[in-house]
């Protein structure tokens, strides 16, 4: 075993076990191996350990996944025990896991027989890759990257192809536990302030009894095969116009990612040629028009033995392929023989070095990710922990863009051309594929094969309902919580005569943070669709003095980055009451502070917004990437549709970033009247920015302070002060229930019910919180994921929002856990609260609110939504009082029997007849 060790003063810990998982099929062996490891162990023989310890810690993460070739546990806390419990169950459910067949049927596949619809084939697993072979982006770039390695592991999907899952027995995921899941094959990594000797020497017991094993050899490097094109065939995507449903790429094959310095390089390249206004295949490709973005694949990618670079296009027509292909051929030769400006090489590197700097809180988890992939190909880790010896050499390395051109692109052996077109009855066939499937297993059965599956199958359920002795695992109690919060000092002010100034002064290692919110309250909700737009123009479509190209490579060299984002928070006492607008962040040196402030005034006072191809080419890609962002995050789109007729908030979060938003920006694209989207833009820039709205957060170095306070007092001499309109409030919210369905191309579903409650400074709020957590863990997790088959489902509380909700993601039978949203409520009614899990339910609660925060977001939260310090406290006192009859008499008096709203997103075929239907 190896194992990096980062000694650092940081209290949010992390250690991660790995092991090399490179696979040679698509059964998604190692995908369903991840699951099933964490049902259950020797030391700790519990169903599902892994989700009972995230109501048995005070982890700030946790979790497990499986990438091209290897397969990673890591969690991370700030707590010592809990570190050692943790890391206790991790290593028993790695190296000693049960591996029971069951687990094996409910994580990986099974065959079922459903009362109505015959044999099906179930299983958390397949239900997740059905979902992620229904997203189009997803399965291009998959797809694209199997044919760009053939005759090598990456030519099969380690995640598991639906067709190929059924095909893995038990006694394989066995085999290659035993032969993998070895200390010969594994990584071990650790950092932060706790003692290493410990953790040697309990992961030496672990392994004691283990002998070394030789390396599995499985093939990896790639026979380059000239040139050639694949075609293939995908969903559609209703975000594009009907003949410009085409996705295409251009891949060649770039170096052995086991060349760390020449991996930095290709990644530094890669940013410069493709992202930005001044990037030359973004001007090439995107500002005309010939597709709406780029394809899912595009960048480099690091994470095979051969990496590879990818430039490609989706929303295009057919006839436009050979332009595109010509036109990356021209821009990669250009790029070869001028290279790029100096000023945006310098800008992009001045961006990575900042990025080291920046103080996050989970930047141990971070720095694994970022030394995972190169070390489990046999790289000394420690050598992508030299940033600035690698910054160095680029900057000194003449040339040497136009060197990796040459060597990579012009003088390739290598290059795929990948076409995928789209297919109406794409998911269509992927249903029939299903049927022949589990027509052909049937085949293969007799009668009494088929009589034992329906016993397993019984036994399963049996399984799941069984109640569990937890008393095994290890746990931590409330006294391990710390009674009071931790409080953030700030200092308010006013600048430029008027305007409120939050000052928290910090150790942020030289870097000043600022934060700025300019409110409307609820006024003008026809602009309220036209924000996430607003935003995003703001920093894409240059001013009328300046291209966006060079205001943005100055961004880079003085900032890491500006950004803008709708604003929308609830009163803390009136659910009715809401403050709307715009937020607005950004970060510098304290060397930069004057020209970050300067950069931050010009975008706010002068972008131009009638740059109908700057806008038209934004709007294409926002609309493009907004729909695709449904297929992977459905659960939050459906939960924000179903709350958005409950509270004014929800009706703000849904125009502004819910299934209404994907649908105006869909119509915006369609219609191509951008001159009134010009004219509304300048209208939302005249509503938002004032003066007498504003409010500001500094966050800075002592010795950053003054810098701070003379740079913002010069931009806000500047800033607009419109004459007061005296617009009057927008129109008096209603609350109402409903049913809502919005049918997509998708091969599993979403389902959201919500429930309005109470404010935040209501005293049933902290009950409220607590009753999600531990319907969830009690209750949801069992019948949503394990039993229904879906990979993801649960409740939660927003105390701010005041929206008590239930969700599922990637769910087979959407409607089905509609009724398990209500069998969970009579759940809790007829349910023995024990001491047990109420203590869990609240371990949980408190690992949420004491996560590390980057030093930018101290002192945040009473500047963005007005929560104290002493507020805080007074919740967390809250929290620690909660009673079990209290978490029953919630539930009683605001979900059993109360009006609440469905949302479901899935596909066509689902029955969902007087539903009101959302279209997309």
């Amino acid at each position: 075993m190896e194992w990096l060790h980062i000694d650092r003063d940081d209290a949010n810990n992390v250690f991660s076990i790995g092991f090399n998982t490179s696979v040679s099929d698509s059964t998604g062996v190692p995908h369903i191996l991840e699951h099933t490891t964490l049902c259950g162990s020797e030391k700790y023989p519990v169903r599902d350990p892994f989700f009972k310890m995230l109501n048995r810690s005070l982890s700030t993460f946790m979790n497990a996944w499986t990438a091209h070739d290897y397969t990673q546990y890591p969690f991370s806390t700030q707590n010592g025990q809990d570190y050692e419990n943790l890391q206790s169950v991790y290593l028993d459910a790695v190296f000693r896991p049960l591996l029971r067949e069951m687990d094996f049927r409910q994580e990986g596949w099974r065959m079922e027989r459903e009362k109505d619809l015959g044999w099906q084939i179930k299983g958390v697993v397949y239900n997740e890759m059905k979902g992620a072979f229904s997203d189009a982006g997803s399965l291009f770039a998959s797809r694209a990257e199997q044919q760009m390695f053939p005759g090598t592991t990456y030519q099969y999907e380690s995640g598991g192809d639906p067709q190929v899952i059924p095909d893995l027995t038990y006694e394989q995921l066995k085999e290659f536990h035993a032969r993998r899941y070895h200390p010969s094959n594994a990584r071990a990594y650790s950092y932060g302030s706790f003692a290493l000797a410990p953790q040697l020497q309990r992961v030496d017991t672990v392994i004691a009894g283990y002998t070394r094993l030789p390396p599995i050899e499985v093939p990896m490097d790639v026979q380059p095969f000239g040139e050639k094109m694949v075609t293939e065939f995908g969903p559609c995507e209703s975000a594009s116009a009907g003949d410009k449903q085409t996705k295409f790429s251009i891949s060649y094959l770039a170096n052995d990612m086991r060349n760390v310095y020449e991996t930095f390089a290709m990644s530094v390249f890669s940013g410069l040629l493709l992202h930005g206004a001044a990037a030359p295949m973004h001007q090439a490709l995107l500002d005309t028009h010939m597709g709406s973005d780029y394809s899912s694949n595009t960048g480099y990618s690091p994470f095979t033995r051969r990496a590879s670079l990818t430039v490609g296009l989706q929303g295009l027509a057919d006839a436009d392929i050979p332009m595109v292909e010509q036109r990356i051929s021209e821009t990669m030769a250009r790029v070869g023989e001028q290279g790029f400006e100096q000023r945006r090489v310098d800008a992009a590197l001045a961006s990575v070095e900042l990025a080291y700097k920046h103080k996050t809180g989970d930047f141990g988890m971070r720095l694994m990710q970022s030394v995972s992939t190169g070390w489990f190909h046999g790289v000394d880790p420690v050598e992508y922990l030299r940033v600035s010896e690698n910054v160095e050499r680029l900057r000194a390395d003449t040339g040497v863009f136009s060197k990796l051109v040459e060597k990579y692109v012009t003088k390739s052996n290598h290059k795929l051309k990948f076409v995928m077109l789209a297919d109406p009855r794409y998911m269509q066939g992927l249903d029939e594929k299903e049927h022949e499937l589990i027509q052909t297993k049937l085949a293969q059965l007799s009668p009494g094969d088929l009589d034992v599956l329906d016993a397993k199958n019984a036994e399963l359920a049996a399984e799941q309902g069984r109640t569990e002795d937890l008393s095994v695992l290890p746990t931590l109690t409330l006294d391990d919580v710390a009674p009071t919060a931790r409080r953030f000092a700030v200092d308010m002010g006013v600048c430029a005569e008027s305007v409120p100034v939050q000052w928290r002064t910090s150790a942020t290692n030289g870097i000043s943070y600022v934060r700025a919110i300019n409110a409307v309250r609820d006024k003008y909700p026809e602009l309220w669709p036209y924000m996430n737009l607003f935003c995003e123009a703001l920093t894409y479509q240059g001013t009328r003095s300046r291209t966006m190209a060079s205001i943005e490579t100055d961004m880079r060299l003085y900032t890491g980055g500006i950004s803008f984002a709708p604003f929308v928070t609830t009163d803390l006492g009136n659910l009715g009451h809401i403050e709307a607008g715009i937020s607005m962040g950004t970060h510098s040196l304290d060397s930069n502070i004057e020209r970050m402030y300067a950069l931050l005034e010009e975008l706010i006072l002068q972008t131009d917004f009638t740059n109908e191809s700057r806008l038209q080419a934004l709007v294409a890609s926002m609309a493009t990437n907004m729909y695709n962002d449904v297929a992977g995050s459905g659960h939050a789109y459906a939960r924000r549709l179903a709350a958005s007729t409950l509270t004014p908030e929800m009706r703000a979060v849904e125009a502004l970033d819910g299934l209404a938003q994907v649908r105006f920006l869909g119509d915006m694209r369609r219609s191509g009247d951008l001159q009134h989207v010009a004219k509304q833009l300048e209208n939302v820039r005249h509503v938002v920015f004032d003066r007498s709205t504003l409010r500001t957060a500094v966050t800075a170095n002592a010795s950053g302070v003054d810098a701070n306070q003379r740079a913002l007092e010069q931009m806000l001499k500047a800033y607009p002060s419109p004459a007061d309109s005296m617009v009057e409030d927008g129109p008096r919210f209603e609350a109402q229930t409903g049913q809502y369905f919005c049918p997509l191309p998708v091969a599993t579903g979403y389902a959201a019910q919500a429930t309005r409650c109470v404010p935040f400074v209501h005293p049933d709020s902290v009950k409220l919180q607590i009753l999600a957590k531990l319907m969830t863990s009690g209750f949801l997790h069992r019948e949503i994921r394990e039993r229904n088959g879906a990979y993801g489902g649960g409740a939660s509380y927003s105390a701010i929002q005041g929206i008590f909700s239930f969700y599922s993601y990637r769910d087979p039978v959407p409607c089905d856990t509609l009724a398990t949203f209500t069998k969970a409520v009579e759940w809790i009614d007829s349910h023995d609260v024990l001491e047990r899990e109420l203590r869990e339910a609240k371990l949980s609660v408190f690992g949420d609110l004491d996560a590390p925060l980057s030093a930018a977001d101290e002192g945040m939260a009473g500047f963005m939504s007005g929560v104290s310090d002493d507020m805080r406290q007074e919740r967390r006192d809250g929290f620690f009082a909660v009673e079990a009859k209290d978490l029953k008499d919630v539930a009683e008096r605001y979900l059993a029997g109360a009006k609440h709203t469905k949302a479901v997103i899935g596909p066509e075929s689902l029955d969902m007849s007087g539903w009101t239907r959302v279209q997309v």
